[in-house]
């Protein structure tokens, strides 16, 4: 029997994820869970102030990316052509 001792950390969505190496391979065991929340743990930040970045390293939060989302729906609008003007190009093309 192999006695481990972990810290771990319970996010927003209530899920504990445990990962951890052990020599047994390929066998049936038995775990035994204890879950006991620190005495000094930090409230986690909500998530909607929790900052990530993106590839760019630029902070992103959940508003920076609906602003995002309704920058692209503007510009969708703004260059949006109607179907006369489509077909008008696609005629302009075949006399090529």
């Amino acid at each position: 029997m192999e006695t481990m001792k972990l810290q771990s950390h319970i996010g927003a969505d209530g899920i504990l994820q445990i990962e951890t190496p052990t020599n047994l391979k390929d066998t049936s065991v038995e775990v035994v869970v204890v879950v006991q929340p620190l005495p000094d743990a930090e409230v986690a930040p909500l998530e909607e102030d929790e900052v990530r970045y993106n590839a760019w390293g630029k902070a992103t939060t959940k508003k920076s990316i609906q602003e995002a989302i309704t920058r692209m729906q503007q510009l969708r609008r703004e260059v949006a052509l109607d179907k006369t003007s489509i077909r008008s190009m696609i005629e302009q093309g075949r006399r090529f």
